[in-house]
């Protein structure tokens, strides 16, 4: 729920068509408890990017058949902006949302609009927004106070692309199935490796809680009892619990709660109070 003074989410709203921007902003406006301010209109693509280049805002609404370039168009060169905003489609034609949601559109809704499928939509970009601030915070501090040597990343290939991410940046190594997830505060890559090879290669940024899973000490910030289903083919020493309860710890700034098997818990306790764990798996 959004708390009472919040700051407004700043909105601009881009449709060639004045009855639909003035009936969307009507909407906006009249969401309760979802504070929205629409700084802007625009009918076309390019007097969209020219109100961009002179504003900042948080979130477009986004036509799709327009004259001149379109509304892919104009979402795919958002991504050009030194802070790109959230883009939700709003549309008469659901035949582009496979397209839409390619270029990471956050939603796409269908007109006419409902006023509750559009409260949906809003919330969710509130809590990308608050995500993405999150992370910004979180990498910032990370970035001053720990400087890795030049050169110290991962190389990932992900749908024919070759990523570069960091080892500054990660927060956790998962192994699932034949792959690695990587998880940063922003994304989650798939890498193929192995935890045990990548423990002796990180040190001590990094702690190992569990079989299948390996934490960075800067990121742990809980450690508590919850209940919760253990891997797959995983006994109970490991999980650390009876009937589902088990040991797990909160990784920030996702928030994410990770199992700790029962032999690692003191390490992780040593880890959290500041002193260097050094029991075995």
């Amino acid at each position: 729920m959004t708390q009472t003074g919040e700051t407004p989410l700043r909105t601009l709203i881009v449709d060639d068509e004045p009855l639909a921007r003035l009936r969307l902003r009507g909407l906006l406006e009249g969401l309760a408890g979802l504070p929205v301010r629409v700084l802007g209109e625009a009918g076309s693509s390019a007097q969209a990017l020219v109100w961009l280049k002179e504003h900042a805002c948080d979130l477009v609404f986004l036509d799709i058949q327009m004259p001149g370039p379109d509304g892919l168009q104009l979402a795919q060169s958002l991504e050009a902006l030194p802070q790109r905003p959230i883009v939700i489609f709003v549309t008469a034609h659901a035949g582009h949302a496979l397209r839409a949601f390619e270029i990471e559109a956050l939603d796409y809704l269908t007109k006419p609009v409902r006023r509750e499928r559009l409260a949906s939509a809003v919330e969710r970009a509130r809590a990308r927004l608050h995500e993405r601030l999150a992370a910004a915070t979180w990498q910032s501090t990370q970035a001053e106070t720990e400087a890795l040597p030049e050169g110290e990343f991962l190389t990932i290939t992900e749908r024919g692309r070759l990523i570069r991410v960091p080892l500054v940046e990660v927060l956790f190594f998962k192994a699932e199935l034949k792959y690695l997830t990587v998880r940063t505060a922003t994304q989650s890559y798939i890498m193929e490796g192995s935890l045990t090879e990548l423990e002796q290669r990180l040190g001590e940024r990094f702690l190992r809680i569990h079989r299948n899973a390996l934490v960075a000490r800067k990121a742990l910030r809980e450690l508590g009892r919850h209940l919760a289903q253990p891997p797959a083919g995983e006994a109970d020493g490991e999980s650390g619990g009876e009937s589902g309860e088990g040991w797990a710890v909160r990784v920030a700034p996702v928030d994410e709660w990770l199992s700790v098997s029962r032999r690692q818990v003191a390490a992780v306790r040593e880890a959290l109070a500041g002193s260097p764990a050094g029991g075995g798996r």
